[in-house]
């Protein structure tokens, strides 16, 4: 996966999925849906304070950036199994660093920033308005690309490759969204689903 920008995901699939998992993964996802939730609020406290601390400091503690980044790729995984990207039940323990550790097909990573920027951190939640306003327009189609896919898996056991590449990229740049957001990249996420 060769990119320019700091933050970015991928998934390495397998050419077939299993039929009867659009069936029974959603019922099998739940208590990562719980588990998954109590580490947001967890990693939105953190950004929040995070938001103090670069502000006065210029840093985001290091620990403090490892977990929140640890609680985005857990979801990254998790939506990968979730959508049949993925064959491995992930695990309940939030990976935590910016580098990947490489011990799952989806993987999700940052380059820590070495220097913050004080001025786009103090207006981030505005700077991001056009961001969330473009992604929230393109969650339509990529919601009715995942309801067609769950389709096409029941009765193939595959992901159509144009239907995966959009589903895939439209995560990736909602993930660089939440890493912009969650203050582990000071670099603005580009209007792009691509690598």
């Amino acid at each position: 996966m060769q990119g320019t920008y700091p933050l970015n995901l991928d998934v390495t699939s397998p050419p077939t999925i299993e039929r009867w998992r659009p069936l029974i993964n959603w019922i099998l996802i739940i208590p990562h849906a719980i588990w998954l939730y109590l580490l947001l609020i967890a990693a939105e406290v953190l950004a929040f304070l995070g938001w103090f601390a670069i502000l006065f400091t210029g840093q985001l503690p290091e620990s403090w950036g490892d977990f929140i980044m640890g609680v985005l790729r857990y979801q990254w995984r998790v939506y990968a199994w979730l959508y049949g990207w993925t064959t491995t039940y992930p695990s309940f323990s939030p990976t935590g660093g910016f580098v990947d550790p490489g011990d799952y097909p989806a993987i999700f990573y940052c380059a820590r920033p070495a220097q913050r920027n004080r001025l786009t951190v103090a207006f981030r939640l505005i700077l991001a308005i056009p961001q969330l306003i473009v992604i929230w327009i393109v969650a339509i189609p990529a919601s009715v690309v995942l309801f067609l896919a769950w389709f096409a898996v029941l009765f193939t056991g595959r992901w159509p490759e144009s239907f995966r590449s959009f589903a895939v990229g439209f995560f990736r740049w909602y993930g660089r969204l939440a890493g912009y957001l969650h203050l582990v990249t000071d670099e603005y996420p580009p209007f792009s689903m691509q690598p």
